[in-house]
């Protein structure tokens, strides 16, 4: 018997809310007796092993939290797409993440300050994902994501760690090549590298990316959202072109970086993925373990704060307040950007920290043809940024690198040419679209202008987003760096009694494409 087809057609995709096309995706999967064919394929898991889900089992997929059993031998399994995320004080915590290809009894971590000695060990949770069979091509997927949270860590130390589950252990000789190692943030602040990017997938060129972003050593690296393209048409629908396995792929390809640096993500729009959750984000829940010192944990997993050093990094979900794509727009009911206005401060005000880093997905300001800024943004945080004194803003969301000059009440409040020096809390902030990690490049309506190719403009045609996902023509003065390649930025935090962000483009060769200098006087 054929799958049925069961996407949401476009045009009523586009004029649902979140909550809406989730239950249309239930409630359509369920009518078709979809979920009763595909029962003998599915899985739950529960503390026997791998049981035969009833049929209502996956019109609500649960991510369950004790320990998985399964069929095959757990010496046959290996781990894969580890990845890692501060907790709230990076200083302490740390959380370790990983997937495993089927269910698996008793999955564990270790963790030590040498190779040969990882006695902590730690039981993991695991969190099922359950897909059905969304089109005809795409058969049914169950995904288990680990887990494990280490607390009372020592500052600025170095560990080692294995993961592993009955069958494989990573302190067994013969699994020593899958060790991984993390270092704490310092206890007081010092030189550090970051980096940061959006709009990745999987790709030759997000792979490419990765391997040059552990060259540069970062502490950490900042995702700006559209992490992996499972939902290609970015409207938080899951259709007929829906793929699950997709994550597979990206976690992955991303292991070779992500098992040492703590990958620090938050939620694009491909992100929203409507058959998991009302608020479309409950695959987000299973696949990451953030901070969770934001909001509201459920409504927005991808807002949260947490410090390195001189340096507190704001990560916010830009979905909430988008009117371009609006299906999750108000989904905190305004307590995003409460919490936001309550945090800046706290931060701002904190002894110690120098410089504050935002970033999100939807631009504020970019001037390319495909989305251009976000109205929504603009509207609801930039009077909060310039009220706290942020000192630089990174987006994703369009696939190109692109550079404001400082901007003050959405006007610039100064030039800052390539190799420029911008005092933040004075001259204004400086807004970086970091998009071209990986996916398809989009274009500009004017010439490119970058290190070595500079072409300054003194005004740009473009447009942003206004309510009722209306276009607004304006003319802007402020887009300084155009670069239609694939990039990412490295940040290099020097403190000190002038203490300076140094922020770098680099392309995919290696070559700089755009140098500012972020300072801070004290």
């Amino acid at each position: 018997m054929d799958t049925p087809r069961v996407g949401i057609p476009e045009p009523l995709a586009s004029r649902l809310s979140m909550p809406e096309q989730h239950e249309y995706l239930r409630t359509k999967l369920t009518r078709r007796g979809l979920l009763r064919t595909s029962a003998a394929t599915a899985g739950a898991v529960a503390g026997g092993g791998l049981l035969a889900a009833p049929a209502q089992a996956a019109a609500s997929p649960t991510l369950l939290s004790s320990p998985a059993t399964g069929a095959v031998h757990g010496s046959l399994v290996a781990p894969f797409g580890r990845h890692l995320a501060f907790g709230a004080d990076p200083r302490h915590q740390m959380r370790v993440s990983w997937q495993v290809p089927f269910a698996v009894k008793r999955p564990f971590l270790r963790v030590g300050l040498r190779p040969w000695d990882l006695s902590r060990k730690i039981q993991a949770e695991v969190r099922h994902l359950h897909t059905p069979p969304l089109s005809k091509k795409l058969p049914a997927v169950d995904q288990y994501y680990l887990h494990a949270a280490l607390d009372g860590l020592r500052p600025g130390t170095t560990y080692y760690y294995g993961v592993g589950h009955d069958g494989f252990d990573p302190a067994d000789a013969r699994h020593f090549g899958t060790l991984g190692t993390f270092r704490t943030a310092p206890a007081r602040p010092e030189r550090f590298v970051f980096t940061a990017f959006g709009d990745q997938g999987v790709s030759y060129h997000a792979l490419a990316n990765d391997q040059l972003i552990l060259g540069q050593n970062p502490s950490f690296h900042l995702h700006a959202g559209d992490i992996c393209y499972a939902d290609p048409d970015g409207s938080g629908t899951d259709h007929d072109t829906y793929d699950a396995r997709q994550w597979d792929q990206f976690l992955a390809q991303t292991e070779s970086v992500a098992k040492t640096v703590p990958w620090m993500v938050t939620t694009g729009n491909h992100d929203m993925e409507a058959w998991y959750s009302p608020n479309g984000y409950g695959g987000q829940d299973a696949r990451w373990t953030l901070p969770g010192n934001g909001p509201d944990a459920k409504s927005a997993p991808g807002v949260y704060s947490f410090t390195y050093g001189n340096v507190a990094v704001v990560a916010l979900d830009a979905n909430d307040v988008s009117y371009e794509i609006p299906a999750n727009l108000g989904v905190t009911g305004g307590r995003q950007t409460k919490w936001l206005d309550r945090r800046l401060g706290e931060l701002r005000a904190t002894r110690g920290i120098d410089f504050i880093v935002v970033f999100f997905h939807h631009c504020a300001f970019s001037t390319t043809n495909s989305h251009a800024s976000e109205g929504g943004v603009r509207d609801a945080w930039l009077p909060l940024f310039e009220k706290h004194q942020v000192d630089l803003v990174v987006n994703g969301h369009n696939h190109v690198y692109e550079r404001t000059d400082a901007i003050k009440g959405g006007r610039v409040s100064k030039k800052v040419p390539i190799g420029e020096t911008v005092d933040s809390a004075r001259e204004g902030i400086v807004y970086v679209t970091a998009g071209g990690a990986g996916k398809s490049l989009y274009d500009f309506p004017v010439p490119d202008s970058y290190e070595g190719h500079v072409k300054d403009l003194d005004h740009v045609d473009t447009y942003h987003w206004a309510k009722g996902r209306e276009k607004v023509k304006e003319t802007v003065q402020w887009s300084r760096v155009r670069y239609t390649g694939y990039s990412f930025i490295a940040v290099e935090v020097l403190p000190g009694h002038r203490p300076r962000m140094k922020v770098t483009a680099l392309a995919e060769s290696g070559e700089s494409i755009d140098r500012f200098e972020v300072t801070r006087r004290r």
